[in-house]
């Protein structure tokens, strides 16, 4: 191995360490006096300040990643692409999490929090980028564990204990189930790498076993991402965390996850150079991703309609968002399962011709998604935030009112509630019609077409639960207001700051979506 290499593909996450490091010591050292908000911000500032640090390294990595042997084809990291994509979301949303920390009150550990969502980011760094089965399981670890201790940072808070035992019992279980599946896949191809584990089976033809292993990674990553049947931790999670805690694990995690995803659908699904004169192993690999696509839809759609329907109940507006996330994961799922089945250069063998349909690129669409819902619904649970510490509730009915309690507060909850219904011309709406579009030109027939009827009706049917928190944000009066008396939500200036600056992007992005789809298409020409 080359560790002049090594150190250029993992230069993001080293510089994330360090300034977790400096974190730290200021917080342990300098600032151990202080009052804890000034802690709090001094923490955070640095804690963005090294995401940003990690963002312009990112830029320094090149292409090509980290690869193993002679003939350079078992490749640890990749760098470039749609991975370099990922990992930008990444550290832009962790930024953007730690600026909302500024006036928080959960916690009198500023240092060790901030450090925590550092190590945590590094995690899903690596796994955006992983494409060997033990670098994937520990970057999935890495950010797993931090997540479970962030989940946890409201000591004081028996919701807090609770979300943070659930999460990690059934995180232990997933990662059982993972690591199970990633057993089988090396037992089959003798290969922990998956471009080798790609070829081992494309050239066997797949077994039995190797759909089980396939069965227990999605079981594993169905964790990960909040989907049906493996979602029931995420209410309990997304109600009981501190709630920059939960914005993290609704966004970061996410992006990361998702990515994952990709990378393991890209290496079935990705002959480019590597097939060339070897068609027929790109009909193996063809024919062995229709199962695979089938456990994907059926997810999906399970997801679609239990998080939509479920949501439709909820008077907590985290546990709205919670099933709000295990819907919107259902739509991502579509997206990945659908994937063009080639994307190499020069013209698709003639089995295959039917099956591309209109070039539009379902890997573009995913990312595109899971980006702007990423930023989306960090700044939703911004607001949430605010309205909890002024009312104590994150009930529905603490948010009666809030047009006239604090407007801009109320401006941002409008754009971003109705952003995540798909209400045009916020980016939401291009996010859907992008993935839905995506999905009827990449495969053809009738299951595609009757998922994304579904999905556009079960999206008609979020915007119903959406409009309940708008209706009390906007039309029902505060309770105050029968005596004459208005008390405002006052909210700290940064993050007020943060929170209109990321309700504009949402705004912009939907009259502009070329701006982010053109920024993800020069990374992935390819894909």
């Amino acid at each position: 191995m080359n560790y002049a290499d090594l150190f250029r593909v993992t230069l993001p996450e080293t510089v994330l360490e360090l300034a977790a490091f400096v974190v730290l010591v200021m917080d342990l050292v300098f600032l151990r006096r202080a009052a804890r908000k000034m802690r709090l911000a001094v923490a955070a500032l640095v804690g963005a300040a090294g995401c940003g640090a990690a963002l312009w390294a990112l830029q320094l990595q090149g292409h090509g990643g980290l690869s193993l042997g002679a003939s350079g084809e078992a490749v640890l990291l990749a760098t470039g692409g749609f991975a370099q994509v990922a990992q930008s979301g990444i550290l832009v949303l962790t930024a953007l999490t730690l600026l909302l920390l500024i006036d928080a009150e959960f916690t009198r550990h500023a240092g060790e929090f901030v450090a925590v969502v550092l190590m945590a980011a590094a995690g899903g760094l690596l796994v955006a980028a992983a494409q060997d089965l033990l670098v994937i399981f520990v970057g999935l670890e890495l950010l797993s564990l931090g997540l479970y201790i962030l989940t946890a940072f409201a000591k004081n808070s028996a919701k807090s204990a609770e979300a943070a035992l659930k999460y990690f019992l059934f995180g232990g279980m997933s990662a059982a189930f993972l690591l199970f599946g990633f057993s089988y896949f090396y037992g089959l191809s003798g290969s922990t790498n998956l471009w080798q584990i790609q070829r081992a089976i494309a050239a066997s033809g797949p077994s039995p076993l190797f759909y089980v292993a396939w069965i227990l990674v999605v079981a594993g990553l169905g964790f990960k991402v909040a989907a049906v049947p493996f979602h029931l931790w995420a209410p309990d999670t997304y109600e009981g965390a501190p709630t920059p805690a939960a914005a993290f694990i609704a966004s970061v995690s996410k992006v990361a996850s998702f990515a994952l995803l990709i990378t393991l659908s890209l290496n079935w699904l990705r002959p480019g150079g590597n097939f060339s004169g070897e068609e027929h192993l790109l009909e193996g690999i063809y024919r062995a991703w229709q199962p695979l696509a089938a456990t994907l839809l059926f997810v999906a759609a399970a997801s679609m309609l239990a998080g939509n329907l479920a949501a439709l109940a909820q008077t907590s507006v985290r546990r709205l968002l919670a099933y709000s996330a295990i819907s919107h994961a259902g739509y991502i799922l579509l997206g990945i399962a659908v994937h063009p089945v080639y994307s190499g250069q020069g013209s698709a063998p003639a089995f295959l011709q039917s099956t591309i349909g209109p070039a539009i690129r379902s890997t573009d669409a995913v990312l595109f998604y899971v980006l702007t819902y990423g930023l989306t619904t960090i700044g939703a649970f911004g607001v949430v935030a605010v309205v909890e510490r002024a009312t104590g509730s994150d009930r529905l009915d603490a948010f009666l009112g809030l047009h006239r309690r604090n407007p801009v507060l109320a401006a941002v909850l409008l754009v971003l509630f109705l952003s995540l219904a798909g209400i045009p011309p916020l980016v939401g709406f291009w996010a859907k019609f992008n993935l839905f579009a995506a999905v009827l030109g990449a495969s053809a027939g009738v299951v595609p077409f009757a998922l994304v009827a579904l999905a556009v009706v079960l999206s008609a049917v979020s915007l119903y639960y959406y409009l309940q928190v708008l209706k009390r944000a906007y039309v029902m009066p505060a309770i105050e207001e029968t005596s004459g008396k208005i008390e405002k939500i006052k909210a700290h200036p940064l993050t007020l700051a943060v929170l209109v600056l990321i309700a504009a992007a949402v705004l912009l992005l939907g009259c502009f979506p070329a701006l982010l789809e053109g920024w993800i298409e020069a990374f992935t020409p390819n894909l």
